[in-house]
């Protein structure tokens, strides 16, 4: 046992949400999350002697679920290794403002077990890592899988279906909606309607051939798509003009958190890097003059955007003026 680390990415919201048919042809909650680099969790685990009490404490406080996450790990290393049940100290630093949408506390709660897993010398698969992740929190995004576009059973810990190698190049401009108010993502409950079912296989045969035809517009259709859908879910008042800054602004569509208050607007990031830049310049501009609060500018390639890529993370009504 030594001192073990562990870092997890957050995302913005997500691409797609619904129902859907899993192996069995039973219906089932997933989603597909918009992945990005930055805000990301890091968890340093520290465990305690054998003879200490086998519990974990965690700074800061108020990050219960990655400590209750750390104790599960904890029960899985041992199962699956030659180590003594123990407890520990736990630090986790970063990662998002919770309630956004973000996916926050499975960010927490994925560095954690990771770490725990680092500090005593186990390997836990993702899947592993993901049913942790829905014991300690109720639900959970498959940030633990990486980039990759997957549907995933949020409330089951559960892969539906890979979807593709990777997303499309995309540049989003995310902003907050709701004046960026926390939302309580386990007390949303949609009601399904006849036909529910059809629509979002549907969305998710559209998704897999724009993922798999790297087509950026028709995985901003599915976006859009999906975001309207979810109205009658979690309503955002600013729809309407997040849709209007985007045929405004030359935008491929737009994507919303479905349990939170992040939204964006979707770029080609292939897009030759003037005309880009100016979409999103134009995209930022329009968004502060419609009274909402631009938060990031970020790409789903892992290289940086051709036009320079800008980001904040203020939560204030508007950027300070030396972020932009």
């Amino acid at each position: 046992m030594t001192l073990g680390t562990g870092q997890a990415t957050c995302h913005h919201g997500e691409i797609l949400q619904g129902i859907f048919l899993d192996g069995r042809g039973e219906p089932t909650r997933g989603l597909v999350t918009l992945p990005m680099a930055e805000p990301a969790t890091r968890a340093v685990f520290t465990p305690f002697s054998t003879r200490a009490p086998r519990r974990v404490v965690v700074d800061p406080p108020d990050r219960a679920k990655a400590a209750r996450a750390a104790e599960l790990a904890v029960a899985e290393c041992v199962r699956r290794g030659d180590v003594a049940p123990v407890g520990g100290y736990l630090s986790v630093r970063g990662g998002a403002e919770p309630g956004l949408g973000m996916g926050s506390s499975t960010s927490d709660v994925t560095a954690a077990v990771r770490a725990v897993a680092d500090g005593l010398g186990v390997e836990l698969a993702p899947s592993i890592v993901a049913r942790v992740a829905v014991a300690a929190e109720g639900a959970s995004d498959p940030v633990m899988f990486g980039e990759r576009p997957l549907l995933f059973a949020q409330r089951r810990g559960r892969v539906l279906e890979e979807l593709g190698a990777s997303l499309p190049e995309l540049a989003v401009v995310g902003c907050l909606t709701g004046s960026g108010q926390p939302v309580d993502t386990l007390a949303l409950r949609g009601t399904a309607r006849p036909g529910d079912i059809a629509v979002y296989e549907r969305l998710r045969a559209a998704l897999r051939t724009a993922i798999n035809e790297h087509d950026p517009a028709g995985v901003g259709r599915v976006c859009t798509e999906s975001a309207i859908l979810n109205q009658r879910v979690l309503p955002k008042a600013e729809l309407g003009v997040l849709r209007e800054t985007a045929r405004a602004c030359g935008a491929l569509g737009i994507q919303v958190a479905h349990s939170g208050n992040v939204a964006g607007l979707l770029f080609d990031a292939a897009e030759p890097g003037p005309e880009l830049r100016a979409r999103i310049d134009a995209a930022i501009d329009r968004l502060g003059w419609e009274g909402l609060t631009p938060t990031r500018v970020f790409s789903t390639s892992t290289r940086t955007l051709s036009t320079g890529e800008r980001s904040w993370t203020t939560m204030f009504p508007k950027p300070s003026p030396d972020l932009i």
